[in-house]
């Protein structure tokens, strides 16, 4: 894949600054290691919370949350981090919980969801659900669920989980999500080897996830192995475009519009997976960014400005 080709300068030095702090063999060091790294990485992208913005740590029924809030807020977003559910937390995705707070005007819920290999599967799910459920009953707003990467994962399973049991989600935007594709075609081949994620890592996440065998027609551990995809809330799917995770998204987005439901998939070429990191400096980023907050405002208000 000629990556010189289809990534820009500016994505380039994010890579580079990204692989300062996070080097590509960060999976071959310890658990702990690992966090070490990554948290650094965090900092070293930090952009600090808007004015206006407030923050509250909270409990949400035992799963630790961080509450952002700007004025009096009316729409709740509960939001999943990224980190393939074995780093990440509160402050690694503080900043970007604040902007998307102070963009929208709504509350973000930010969940401290469990990590591996400490907490196998479905501990991270477990948590997820219980902070939604919580969410609803504290604020008594409808939600809109959203998160990156392994949170992407995360939103959509409460999606399908909720069905039946909880009737305030109006809407997902999932972030370059981690869903169950098919990893032996498509994206995951074509691109197995691109800057910051490859097929390696990916089946290192999910291997260090589990306690035994991969589960089968699980929606809770991957989405899109559920068998039915009717009832879901409008879904907006963000993916990079040199991300092996890429493919995902357009099969998530058919799963849903196949079963008459409302999803659309937005690819923004150049990008590569943890963009999010990018929005402050490189443009494709900032826009992309742009498009995620429109997304998570207009699900909020009941809208669909996708045709």
């Amino acid at each position: 894949m000629d990556y010189d080709r289809l990534i820009d300068a500016e994505t380039w030095a994010f890579i580079r600054e990204t692989a300062a702090s996070y080097p590509d063999d960060a999976v071959d060091l310890d658990i702990a290691g690992q966090r070490r790294v990554y948290d650094t990485m965090c900092r070293a992208f930090y952009r600090g919370c808007p004015d206006g913005v407030s923050t509250t740590d909270r409990s949400a029924n035992g799963v630790p949350v961080r509450v952002y809030s700007a004025g009096q807020p009316t729409r709740s977003v509960v939001y999943f981090h990224g980190g393939g559910f074995v780093v990440g937390g509160l402050d690694s995705h503080d900043d970007v919980c604040a902007e998307i707070c102070a963009q929208t005007g709504y509350r973000v819920v930010s969940v401290d969801y469990r990590l591996s290999p400490e907490h196998k599967h479905p501990a991270a799910f477990d948590d997820a659900w219980t902070a939604s459920q919580w969410a609803v009953d504290e604020y008594g707003d409808d939600l809109v669920l959203a998160g990156d990467s392994a949170g992407g994962n995360l939103a959509a399973a409460v999606a399908h989980f909720a069905r039946g049991r909880l009737d305030r989600v109006s809407g997902q935007v999932l972030i370059y999500p981690g869903l169950g594709g098919d990893m032996d075609k498509g994206s995951y081949i074509e691109h197995a080897h691109a800057p910051l994620l490859t097929r390696a890592d990916i089946l290192f996440y999910r291997d260090i996830r589990l306690s035994g065998d991969e589960p089968r027609q699980d929606a809770t551990y991957a989405p899109l192995q559920d068998h039915d995809f009717t009832g879901l809330p409008p879904t907006v799917i963000f993916t990079a475009g040199c991300d092996p995770l890429r493919d995902d998204g357009r099969d998530y987005r058919d799963r849903l519009v196949g079963a008459g439901g409302m999803a659309h998939w937005i690819n923004e070429p150049g990008l590569v997976h943890g963009y999010l990191r990018a929005r402050t400096h490189v443009a494709r980023a900032r826009a992309s960014f742009e498009r995620i907050s429109v997304a998570i405002e207009a699900l909020g208000q009941g809208m669909w400005p996708y045709g």
